[in-house]
């Protein structure tokens, strides 16, 4: 009686031991160096202060008085480097506190006017009309 149990029981058993994964994964742990860590906080801070910055009623409107496509120049701060964005933050942090932003406003406006001008010359976008009659 014991080996008619025996046999379909180590089957079963062999069955489900080739079954199990016995696979392990490595875990690494590696040093993180504190400034990578700050530096890359203070990026996707500056690009959500900026991002945000540009969201402003005012801001829009001062662009669409330019003749700055709105969702063109999002699409450029996207595209920022790491340098060009925390330039632009700082210029944002130089504000007198309780002013009015104008100066940072037409300030954004005219670096992305630049940006959008140049690529135009360059002839990797297609923004300014005026860019095309002097080619």
């Amino acid at each position: 009686m014991l080996k008619k149990i025996l046999k379909p029981v180590s089957l079963c058993l062999v069955f489900s031991f080739l079954l199990l994964d016995l696979s392990s994964q490595i875990a690494r742990a590696q040093m993180v160096d504190t400034n990578s860590v700050i530096a890359a906080q203070q990026h996707t801070e500056n690009r959500e202060r900026v991002v945000a910055f540009l969201g402003r009623e005012d801001v829009q409107q001062v662009m669409v008085q330019h003749g700055v496509d709105i969702v063109e120049a999002q699409n450029r701060v996207a595209s920022l480097s790491d340098a060009e964005l925390a330039k632009m933050a700082n210029t944002m942090d130089q504000l007198p506190a309780g002013g009015d932003g104008v100066g940072a406003v037409v300030g954004a406006v005219v670096f992305i006017f630049l940006v959008l001008l140049i690529t135009d010359l360059l002839g990797l976008t297609d923004v300014f009309p005026f860019v095309k009659a002097q080619r």
